[in-house]
C-alpha cells in the first residue's frame, strides 16, 4: 500500500477537466494579492489531497501551492480551507514549521471554489512510516523530530496566537465523537455495526481529563515535509481538520500507525521495529510525555478506539464523495473497502476499554 500511495499520490498531473483552474483569472487575482508575484503562471495538479484538490504554480521565479474547495455538493462543515488558512497563518508567526501563507480568496467567481495560496516547500515526505528509504539509525531521530514537532503544537499558547476562536475549549471528545457520528451517518453507504456500536459506546466512555490545545487532526509522516537530509521538520501540511482539542487525542492518532497493517497507509504492524530502528509505541509515548510533562498512555485504549472511528469516518466522507463523482482523487473509490476493516479494529479497542 505504502509504495502504491507513493505513486499514487506524490508528484503532479493534469487536473481532470471539472478540477481545471483558469490560469488567466488566477494571475490577475495573485498579481494584486499574492506580494511579489511575477507571471506567468502554469498550473498542475498534485496527485493527493483527496479532499480539498491541491494545486503547484509555476512561476518563472517561484513555486507557490494552491489549495482549494472542491466543486459540487459538500458534507456540512467539510473543506474548510479558510480554517486552514488561518491556523497556518497564525503559527507561522510562532516560528511553528508551516509553509508561509499569502492570499485567502473566498471569492467563487475567481476559480469556482474558494481557495488560498502558500509557498512550495522542497523537502522530503515519507510515504511508509517504516521509512525504508533512509538508513536504520537515522529513523529514530526522524521519529523524535516528528514528535517534537507535534509537542510543540501543543504547547503553542493558542489565547496569545490569536486562535481562542478556532474552536470550543473543553469537552472535546464529546463533541468530536458527536460531529463525526453525524457525519459518518451522512456518508454512509452500507451498514456496519462496529461503527453503530461505536457511535453508542464512546460517548459513555471519555475521560475526565479535560485538557485543550491546537490539534492537527490528522498529524502523521506523509502530512510533513522533512529536511532533505536532516532530522528536522520543515513544514506540516492538510490543517483542515485542526480545531482546539484534547492534545492527547491528536497524539494517540499519530499512534495508531503501529496498530496499522504494512497494507494501510505503510503501518508499522508485523515489523521488527527494534531491527528496523523505529521506537515502539511506548517508547514513542514516553518520549511526547517528557517533552509535554502530560501522561500520554493514561486513557490510551480508548483513544485509539476513538481515533480509529473518526478516521473511518472520514474515509466514508471520502468514498461517498467519489460515489458522487467530485471526490479529488480516482484513489478514494479504492478507500471504501478500508472503513469496515479499520471499525472493527477501533471496536477490539473499544472492548479492551471496556466496551
Amino acid at each position: 500500500m505504502a509504495d502504491r500511495a507513493k505513486e499514487d499520490f506524490t508528484g503532479v498531473t493534469d487536473a481532470p477537466e471539472h478540477l481545471k483552474i483558469d490560469e488567466a483569472a488566477l494571475s490577475r487575482y495573485m498579481e494584486e494579492h499574492v506580494e511579489g508575484f511575477k507571471g506567468p503562471v502554469s498550473i498542475k495538479k498534485f496527485k493527493g489531497g483527496q479532499s480539498n484538490p491541491t494545486y503547484l504554480i509555476n512561476t518563472p521565479s517561484k513555486k507557490y501551492v494552491l489549495r482549494r474547495k472542491p466543486p459540487g455538493k459538500l458534507l456540512p462543515s467539510a473543506h474548510a480551507v479558510d480554517r486552514e488558512y488561518k491556523v497556518m497563518t497564525a503559527l507561522g508567526t510562532q516560528n511553528f514549521p508551516v509553509p508561509k501563507t499569502y492570499a485567502l480568496c473566498e471569492d467563487d467567481s475567481v476559480i469556482g471554489t474558494a481557495f488560498f495560496i502558500m509557498d512550495f516547500v522542497e523537502g522530503r515526505i515519507f510515504w511508509d512510516a517504516g521509512l525504508p528509504e533512509v538508513a536504520k539509525q537515522d529513523r529514530a531521530p526522524l521519529y523524535h523530530a516528528l514528535i517534537d514537532t507535534l509537542a510543540d503544537l501543543h504547547m503553542v499558547d493558542y489565547q496569545a496566537t490569536g486562535l481562542s476562536d478556532y474552536g470550543k475549549p473543553g469537552n472535546y471528545f464529546e463533541r468530536q465523537i458527536g460531529r463525526w457520528s453525524k457525519q459518518y451517518e451522512a456518508a454512509e453507504t452500507s451498514a456496519i455495526e462496529e461503527m453503530n456500536n461505536l457511535i453508542k459506546w464512546l460517548p459513555t466512555a471519555i475521560p475526565a481529563d479535560d485538557a485543550t490545545s491546537i490539534v492537527h487532526g490528522d498529524f502523521r509522516f506523509d502530512n510533513a515535509i522533512m529536511h532533505p537530509s536532516e532530522p528536522k521538520t520543515l513544514a506540516i501540511l492538510d490543517w483542515e481538520l485542526s480545531t482546539l482539542g484534547h492534545p492527547l487525542a491528536d497524539f494517540t492518532y499519530f499512534l495508531m500507525v503501529w496498530h496499522m497493517p504494512r497494507s494501510v497507509r505503510g503501518g508499522l504492524m508485523g515489523l521488527d521495529l527494534g531491527a528496523e530502528g523505529i521506537p515502539t509505541l511506548d517508547a514513542a509515548a514516553e518520549y511526547y510525555s517528557k517533552r509535554t510533562g502530560r501522561d500520554a498512555v493514561g486513557h490510551l485504549d480508548f483513544c485509539l478506539a476513538y481515533n480509529m472511528f473518526r478516521l473511518a469516518s472520514i474515509i466514508q466522507g471520502v468514498y461517498a464523495r467519489s460515489l458522487q463523482g467530485n471526490a479529488s482523487s480516482p484513489e478514494a473509490k479504492k478507500m471504501g473497502d478500508q472503513v469496515q476493516p479499520l471499525a472493527a479494529l477501533a471496536w477490539s479497542f473499544a472492548v479492551k476499554a471496556g466496551a
